[in-house]
């Protein structure tokens, strides 16, 4: 079934919105058991969550669908340049900070440090929610 740009909007959303939960679980199950590669697993779901959002962020703002990490911090670019809350929310800022941390060092590079992890999880609900926030403002306004 072929859905619009609001319901893959909406779609994407959601998904990310699973993909933080599961890392959540993930996470405080890899903790309890001390496992590290359920961690590592933990934070490569948490950057997915942040791909998700800001994939529904520019499909929403900018009618088109990234392909590549670099597409999406071009595209994030742009986005403060036509839309200031964008900009003011930092979120260009905050989807390169959570890829490094998440994808790169923890996932990739094995950097785990719990403590560090608790706060990114913190950091990637509330990525999430403020890119809902502005896609919400968005689609109600057209």
């Amino acid at each position: 079934m072929q859905l619009g740009v609001a319901g893959r909007v909406k779609e994407l959303i959601e998904d990310a919105e699973a993909f933080a939960r599961a890392a959540e679980g993930e996470f405080g199950e890899a903790v309890v058991k001390g496992d590290r590669i359920l961690v590592r697993d933990a934070a490569e779901k948490a950057c997915n969550a942040v791909v998700q959002a800001t994939n529904a962020l520019i499909l929403a703002l900018a009618g088109k669908m990234p392909m590549s990490h670099y597409e999406r911090r071009v595209m994030l670019r742009e986005l403060e340049k036509r839309h200031p809350v964008v900009r003011d929310l930092g979120l260009r800022d905050r989807y390169m900070a959570r890829y490094k941390i998440l994808h790169g060092e923890a996932f990739y590079e094995g950097v785990v440090d719990i403590e560090e992890l608790k706060v990114e999880l913190e950091k990637v609900r509330q990525y999430v929610e403020d890119v809902k926030k502005v896609v919400g403002a968005y689609t109600a306004g057209n």
